[in-house]
């Protein structure tokens, strides 16, 4: 009784006072500029927009492995959104993961990096979001099973897994390392995605930037744990961020996508550190790329390009299924010799080819990749409809083994029904901003 006693108090946490929507003009255009950029790092309006809907009055599904949690409007309107919330309650909420009436917060939002916050950024960040539109908007009740649909369970989760500190600078490192750390480790919460969690949803702090999952998309291995057959390197890192896409390592899809967009508006400095912090985490064991000829070198069959415009000669017949099917919908793009964002990445060295997992691979080739509006990027159809199971499994083979001299991915079949799955979500449910 007495530890139940004890529990309780532990996870109760009072309300704070509402309080009148402040005036937008209680704030300073400085701190509502750099509260502006922070909130393009920290990915806020990716996450609190639902498809169609204002920006920042939430309600998008964001679905986990525990259920389906909505997030909430972050609009100063005073009865659905957090405009009588005193900044005292904003900041409990980035760094205590509490919200202004005292009920504990799902680590969907990342609390357990936000409260590496500085006061002067939760500040600025407070400043920028209220002085947004107000927008009246409820956000759909969560879905999720008993008992993790009541919030004081939570407090057990925070007992075991989280354990907030103030950001502390390494003294040995430049300025710029220890900026690119405070943002990735901290408010661009990389760590969300690119490390993988435990049984109860906490991210596993021994295996940081390990790799992980988000949204049926696998969030590569960042550092030595890379697949990347071409290292990346602070330039390439700094470019994709930036731009979406490098030649090397392909473009930026599925969840990594609007991470991107949101950068491309972000402060050059800021995403430039991230670059220099992310390219220290080091470089993996280098290995002797060990692929197989391509028969894109053999007379009559790589594609004849005219700048522009490529055309691959017609495949002879007898060739397996998957590299005839290879020659008829890749080979123009992808084996033209013409580099990104116009032509197609090098398939050999792409990290989808050579990961532990088809998913993204599969993902790409149902989604296909699409046109960034008013922006020369990398595109590509998707071959969901084109290709049936039995197609896309040998295309799949082909790739893996003929082109990219790998071991085959074991239980394909399998990954392709659930890619199919994660394709027919993605038509409803991530409509364009």
């Amino acid at each position: 009784m007495t530890a139940f006693a004890a529990a309780l108090v532990y996870a109760w946490r009072s309300a704070l006072a509402p309080i009148d929507p402040p005036s937008t003009a209680s704030f300073s255009d400085d701190e509502v500029r750099r509260g502006a950029a922070l909130a393009l790092i920290g990915d806020c309006r990716t996450c609190h927009t639902a498809p169609d809907a204002r920006t920042f009055a939430g309600g998008l599904a964001m679905p986990t492995p525990f259920g389906t949690i909505y997030s909430t409007n972050i609009t100063p309107d005073p009865e659905t959104g957090i405009g009588r919330w005193s900044l005292a309650a904003f900041t409990r909420a980035m760094r205590e993961g509490v919200d202004r009436e005292g009920r504990h917060l799902y680590p969907a939002f990342p609390y357990d990096h936000f409260s590496l916050t500085t006061d002067g950024d939760v500040k600025a960040l407070y400043a920028f979001l209220m002085t947004r539109d107000a927008v009246v908007a409820h956000a759909p009740a969560n879905d999720l099973p008993f008992p993790i649909n009541i919030r004081l369970v939570l407090a057990g989760w925070k007992l075991l897994f989280f354990h907030p500190g103030p950001f502390v600078a390494e003294p040995s490192r430049d300025a710029q390392w220890n900026r690119g750390r405070y943002l990735v480790e901290g408010l661009a919460h990389c760590g969300a995605c690119h490390t993988p969690r435990n049984l109860m949803g906490a991210e596993i702090g021994s295996r940081a930037f390990a790799g992980g999952e988000a949204e049926s998309w696998t969030a590569f291995p960042l550092g030595s744990h890379s697949p990347a057959r071409i290292p990346w390197t602070e330039a390439a890192l700094g470019h994709y961020l930036r731009a979406g896409w490098d030649a090397d390592h392909g473009a930026a899809l599925g969840p990594m996508r609007p991470v991107v967009e949101n950068l491309a508006e972000a402060p050059a400095d800021d995403v430039a550190a991230m670059a220099h912090y992310l390219a220290s985490l080091g470089h993996p064991v280098e290995k002797p790329l060990a692929l197989a000829p391509t028969p894109a070198e053999a007379a009559g069959l790589r594609p004849q390009s005219a700048g522009w415009q490529t055309a691959s000669a017609a495949p002879p017949a007898g060739l397996p299924p998957g590299q005839t099917i290879f020659d008829a919908a890749c080979r123009a793009c992808h084996a033209a010799g013409r580099p990104l964002p116009l032509g197609g990445v090098d398939l050999a060295v792409s990290s989808s080819l050579s990961a532990s997992s088809p998913q993204n691979l599969l993902n790409i080739l149902l989604q296909g990749v699409p046109a960034r509006d008013g922006e020369a990027g990398p595109i590509m159809p998707n071959f969901g409809g084109a290709l049936d199971d039995a197609a896309l499994s040998a295309l799949v083979g082909y790739l893996r083994q003929d082109l990219a001299g790998l071991a085959p991915w074991p239980g394909l079949a399998d990954a392709i029904a659930a890619a199919r799955r994660a394709a027919a979500s993605s038509s409803h449910a991530r409509a364009d901003r």
